[in-house]
């Protein structure tokens, strides 16, 4: 068995097709344009799953007050839209004393949609939530406020806790399965998942949704999980060493499968 691949010998029939579970990425040196062209196959995208907002009325449920908050926390541009969407219609403006929190540089910039970043507080990880988390520990008197969504992961959330951090976890946001019925009669040989909320809207759109000789491939241990809890075969599964991407997986499985 391979480090990154589960190769299971009679299932390991040419690829031709994929299904990609998520947006059609904007940049053409994608690396899944690149995985297409190099082997000839036929590269698809759809996500799986969508974002709503829940509305403010619910979000008032909660019982939440924003402005007993210094520090903010953003994991994401869905957060940053639907916080400040919330703060538009309970009527409130943030002080230019808040601070902000985002995981990457791109999320950071992604503000100024909504306010002038120059004139506020702004910290910015590199690429995800641990480089976050040690600005976040810099700063361990800020009362903070978690933008999430209704299904999030929970590494902030126990980090926090863990360091006796005050945080407030304030949902947003919903992740909801995709209307995928335009699919029902398509077929492809690899489908590609992110979360487990993928799988989920799978059998929720397709409830008799049989494997047969559909190769699985998961990103992440959460989804790989939700691929054989579901009763599905896992065929491929990133990261891993030698394939830290869903592409290097998919690259190194379509070698062996197609005989290259």
């Amino acid at each position: 068995m391979s480090e990154t691949i589960l190769m299971q010998q009679d299932r390991l029939n040419k690829v031709e097709s994929i299904l990609v579970s998520q947006a059609r990425p904007s940049d053409e040196k994608s690396p899944y344009f690149e995985l297409a062209r190099r082997y000839n196959l036929k590269v698809d995208f759809r996500p799986f799953i969508e974002i709503q907002g829940i509305s403010y009325k619910d979000f008032r449920k909660q019982k939440i007050n924003i402005m007993d908050h210094t520090a903010i926390i953003f994991t994401s541009r869905n957060a940053v839209d639907h916080f400040f969407r919330i703060c538009k219609e309970a009527k409130l403006e943030m002080p230019a004393e808040m601070k902000y929190f985002c995981v990457t540089e791109q999320t950071a910039n992604y503000l100024q949609k909504y306010i002038q970043i120059r004139k506020r507080k702004i910290f910015a990880g590199q690429k995800t939530a641990a480089d976050l988390l040690d600005l976040i520990k810099k700063h361990k008197n800020e009362k903070f406020l978690f933008p999430c969504s209704d299904k999030r992961r929970n590494d902030i959330p126990e980090f926090m806790g863990n360091h006796e951090l005050h945080l407030t976890e304030a949902v947003m946001y919903e992740t909801v399965s995709a209307d995928l019925s335009d699919l029902t009669d398509v077929y492809y040989d690899i489908l590609c998942f992110f979360s487990p909320s993928g799988i989920t809207s799978l059998f929720r759109n397709f409830p008799d949704f049989e494997q047969n000789k559909t190769r699985i491939a998961a990103f992440g241990p959460t989804t790989a999980k939700a691929v054989t809890d579901a009763g599905l075969i896992l065929d491929i599964e990133a990261p891993m060493p030698n394939a830290p991407s869903m592409t290097g997986a998919l690259e190194i499985y379509i070698k062996k499968a197609n005989n290259l």
